[in-house]
């Protein structure tokens, strides 16, 4: 794994510590380091990872998609270096820019991108090269694959989304690349399919061997689907690690956001065990030490425990000011304990379906408990 990230490292593109063979080689699979500005945005990303399956997690516009065309060779950094499978595709220095025909990278659209008025087959076979009979046997073979048989005769228009999904992956595939770009796959289509199609392509790309570069802004989708995770902000990397570990611990409070953290506060370190949590009005305690560089705490609208009766240690007082009913949970927002009724100091707890049934038994609980594992002391 790639050493977590301290935000944008103060030196000019500074060597990325990394994982070395015995022969001290670098094993890193990919390692992006570029810089680009467009307008008034600057693209400063750097990334090495020495995983197959990575993901980069941010909001619109973080230059999530910038980072994935200069890597297929669609956009051009302005400085920097990227090496991808030990292959380096740009280095600015040594004024080195591979063709993007010759990047062997394959690169999904959100769109697809597939030519309206060629067939399923003709799509596939529009990038292959070599004899005709070679290309149709390459063809047959994605069709195969892909189970996209009976569908070879039709045009895009005649598809469903999820067989436009299969043809695109299958023309790239057919190409054999060496690293594949997902593009917010999946950001178009509706819930049912989004899941049907995630599983497919999860199935599809088991036995893939190369590299695979998923960006999205949806945080189950990159948790599906990715060994490591990068979180952009603002045109830079945020943090870096294995996806479980930064979803567990993001470090940052932007990160824990993006990972789906609703509930914050500032705090104010008492001693080495307290803190005060100054915007819900509470003084929380702790077993374990209290890091000294943390500015705020994240805990997550699930994690919390109703208590009924006394109140106990690091809990918070309910009162439900607002619910929200969805097919499989309750959300409820209460406010903090120090009067603060503005709307973005509500608290959130979600509450599962199967869970229902004891509150409808003992009635609203009097506090929520945040158990100390679940506490996570984030950078501002």
């Amino acid at each position: 794994m790639a050493v977590k990230g301290n935000r944008q490292d103060t030196g000019h593109f500074k060597i990325l510590a990394g994982i070395y063979s015995g022969k001290g080689e670098c094993s890193m699979l990919a390692d992006v380091r570029i810089r680009k500005k467009l307008g008034t945005f600057q693209l400063d990303m750097w990334f090495a990872s020495a995983s197959r399956r990575i993901g980069i997690l941010g909001a619109s516009g973080c230059g999530k998609s910038m980072t994935l065309k200069c890597i297929a060779g669609i956009e051009t950094p302005d400085e920097g270096m990227i090496q991808i499978g030990g292959r380096v595709l740009y280095d600015a220095a040594a004024k080195q820019n591979v063709k993007p025909q010759l990047r062997r990278t394959g690169y999904l659209f959100q769109n697809y991108a597939l030519f309206p008025s060629m067939t399923a087959a003709q799509n596939i076979g529009a990038g292959l090269k070599g004899t005709r009979k070679e290309k149709q046997r390459r063809i047959d073979e994605m069709i195969e694959r892909f189970h996209l048989n009976g569908l070879a005769g039709h045009l895009p228009s005649q598809l469903s989304g999820g067989q436009q999904q299969r043809v695109a992956l299958a023309r790239i595939m057919a190409c054999q690349p060496e690293v594949l770009l997902l593009d917010e796959p999946f950001s178009a289509m509706d819930v049912f399919l989004k899941d049907q199609l995630q599983q497919e392509l999860q199935e599809m790309l088991e036995d893939y061997p190369g590299i695979v570069i998923l960006v999205s802004h949806s945080r189950d989708e990159i948790y599906r689907f990715c060994e490591e995770l990068v979180i952009a902000g603002g045109g830079k990397k945020i943090i870096q690690g294995r996806t479980k570990d930064i979803f567990t611990q993001p470090v940052y409070k932007e990160a824990a956001r993006l990972t789906g953290c609703k509930n914050f506060s500032k705090i104010r370190i008492c001693n080495a065990h307290t803190v005060e949590a100054s915007d819900w009005g509470i003084t929380l305690h702790f077993q374990n030490a209290v890091p000294a560089d943390a500015g705020s705490i994240g805990f997550r609208a699930h994690d919390f425990v109703p208590v009924w009766g006394n109140r106990t240690g690091n809990s918070i007082r309910f009162h439900a000011v607002e619910r929200a009913e969805l097919p499989f949970e309750y959300h409820y927002y209460f406010m903090p304990e120090n009067g603060r009724e503005d709307e973005t100091h509500k608290i959130c707890w979600f509450v599962q379906r199967g869970e229902l049934a004891g509150l409808e038994q003992r009635g609203m609980p009097d506090y929520l408990r945040l158990p100390e594992n679940k506490i996570m002391f984030l950078k501002d």
